[in-house]
């Protein structure tokens, strides 16, 4: 039968739609610092881009002002760094202290130990969506009368927004805004997981601010990896470059995103980062405590720290027992192996946090699960 080049066109698309999403299904059941072996390409024709180090560079946002409008549209890494008990102190703060919750829209639904913050809203908390901590400094601004607490959660991409709110308020002297920390750092996390990897797939929006060092760091405690973009082809160039070096025994580092990511980073979100916050310990889902992994305000900004602003408890988050969200984060099983997936658990209703954002593992695996089953 022939077909016009049309047909041809959709069918074309259609195929790299599919590669893309298996992709997608792929890296969203590895951890950080997924383990990547030839195993993982093979029999799948992958164009390698010899020309990866080389390609046109772009602006990076280096100056404050841009950090707002480019790294705070959302949250990320929803899945890794909301433990239970983050949630539930939100919770308290908008149920008990009557506080207005400020916050990008992945956190409403992920679930504490008894209520999510959409739970806590429909018994009437106020909880209110923004796309930038700096929406939330004018919210409070515009409402003298009401105490507003923005939830600061976020890799290095989206801590320089966090700490330019802080500034902001603190210039104009708002005593009624204030932030929840749960932001978290990527140099400690990389050293605790060393071991666990073939190869680490770095995120590239983390070093197009922290710059590459620490990558090529670890490559001297004898820990590969390679910075990755965020399109289908982006994707596929970095996994083919760690199949290629992987078969040196050498450890190796490559920037493949080097249209964004520069050696040095951004010196200046750096350089607001280390003014405003500090690093202290931190739990990530599924693999503990992490020394000197997450962040908080320096003491020059601690009244716009909510715990220490409403005297919260220390709180002890509980998780449903049957969520295995911690051992899909860590590779140790598929989110098809857990009983409550496409069941008690779906992005309607979800019970991990997995489940919650579309970059989450479970939520990619439900979404676009049966394009794997296809092939």
């Amino acid at each position: 039968m022939n077909h016009s080049p049309s047909y041809a066109m959709r069918r074309a698309k259609k195929a790299c739609l599919h590669l893309a999403m298996a992709t997608l299904c792929i890296l969203s059941t590895l951890p950080m610092g997924a383990q990547v072996s030839p195993r993982l390409l093979r029999g799948t024709p992958v164009t390698y881009n010899q020309n990866y180090e080389g390609a046109p560079a772009s602006p990076t946002a280096t100056s404050a002002a841009t950090f707002e409008g480019y790294f705070s549209q959302e949250s990320e890494g929803t899945q890794y760094i909301e433990q239970s008990g983050y949630i539930d102190e939100a919770v308290m703060l908008a149920l008990e202290h009557g506080a207005v919750i400020c916050t990008f829209g992945d956190l409403i639904r992920v679930p504490g130990s008894e209520m999510s913050l959409a739970g806590a809203r429909s018994r009437g908390a106020a909880v209110k969506t923004v796309y930038s901590p700096l929406d939330a400094v004018d919210f409070a601004r515009e409402n003298p009368d009401k105490q507003v607490v923005f939830l600061a959660v976020g890799f290095e991409t989206t801590v320089p927004a966090a700490c330019l709110a802080v500034k902001k308020a603190a210039a104009e002297g708002l005593p009624n805004f204030s932030i929840l920390g749960a932001n978290k750092t990527m140099p400690n996390a990389y050293k605790a997981l060393k071991g666990s990897a073939d190869a680490f797939l770095y995120p590239g929006h983390v070093n197009a601010i922290t710059g590459t060092a620490v990558c090529e760091d670890l490559v001297k405690l004898g820990v590969s990896g390679v910075v990755a973009g965020f399109t289908a082809d982006e994707i596929l160039t970095a996994l083919a470059v760690i199949v290629k070096l992987s078969a040196s025994s050498e450890p190796f580092f490559r920037n493949c995103y080097p249209r964004v990511v520069r050696p040095e980073g951004s010196p200046a979100a750096l350089k607001l980062i280390n003014t405003v916050m500090e690093p202290c310990d931190a739990e990530w889902r599924g693999l503990g405590v992490i020394p000197m992994s997450g962040l908080k305000l320096r003491p020059a900004f601690a009244a716009y720290d909510a715990r220490l602003k409403f005297s919260l408890p220390p709180v002890t988050g509980r998780s449903n027992p049957a969520c295995r969200c911690g051992e899909v984060l860590q590779g140790k099983c598929k989110s098809t192996d857990c009983k409550l997936f496409g069941t008690a658990c779906t992005p309607l209703h979800p019970v991990g946090a997995c489940m919650v954002s579309n970059e989450g593992a479970c939520s990619a695996y439900y979404q676009y699960g049966d394009i794997l089953n296809e092939q």
